[in-house]
């Protein structure tokens, strides 16, 4: 069941056991090695580096986008992937037809501080975020404001969603640790808005 997250400004909700243990596990043994998992280039200060994490944009014909000044054509759908989308659509009521597919392989591997507030997104985009394997501590903090904050263990299995002014008004990140952590996978099922000029999706 998704409960709501404390944070103002925000529309958080978090179902930490949202997939059974066991249907999680083969889910991300099947996607481990059924996704063509590859290093995004991106632009950072001023210079292309490769990403720090495994990556695949997936989605339906026409879903593309525009990340740090290189277009990316959705890969096709997995059929697990699929089944994911159909129960998510049902839940919450969004027709999504995407999903960023990120594989963090060890701690060392993480996601900067961002916000999911491109145009073609739309201007309150709901997004689904389901996370494998090793847990891992995902953080908001506030654009304005610092001292709003909030950090919490994304387990696996969890669904985690993002919804209403919550890009508009808030960065998030998964930092780095260095403790031992095992490979991650975590999926986030975006509805891409067709004629949108792409700037990005992180």
């Amino acid at each position: 069941m998704l409960l709501d997250l404390p944070l103002a400004d925000a529309s958080l909700q978090m179902d930490p056991g949202w997939l059974p243990a066991s249907r999680a596990d083969a889910l991300m043994a099947e996607l481990r090695e059924g996704i063509d998992w590859e290093v995004h280039r991106i632009r950072m200060f001023g210079r292309m580096v490769d990403s720090p994490r495994l990556s695949s944009w997936i989605g339906d014909p026409g879903a593309g986008y525009v990340y740090s000044g290189t277009r990316f054509e959705p890969r096709p759908w997995h059929p697990a992937l699929l089944q994911l989308r159909r129960e998510l659509q049902s839940l919450l009521g969004i027709e999504f037809n995407s999903v960023l597919a990120n594989r963090y392989r060890e701690g060392r591997d993480a996601m900067g501080w961002h916000s999911d507030d491109e145009r073609e997104l739309g201007a309150c985009p709901v997004i689904a975020s389901i996370s494998l394997g090793a847990t891992r501590r995902f953080a908001f903090k506030h654009r304005r404001d610092p001292g709003r904050k909030l950090a919490i263990d994304l387990p696996h299995g969890s669904l985690l969603v993002m919804r209403g002014d919550t890009q508009a008004n808030y960065r998030h990140a998964l930092p780095r640790t260095a403790r031992a952590v095992p490979d991650r996978i975590n999926l986030t099922f975006r509805r891409i808005h067709a004629g949108s000029p792409g700037s990005g999706l992180a």
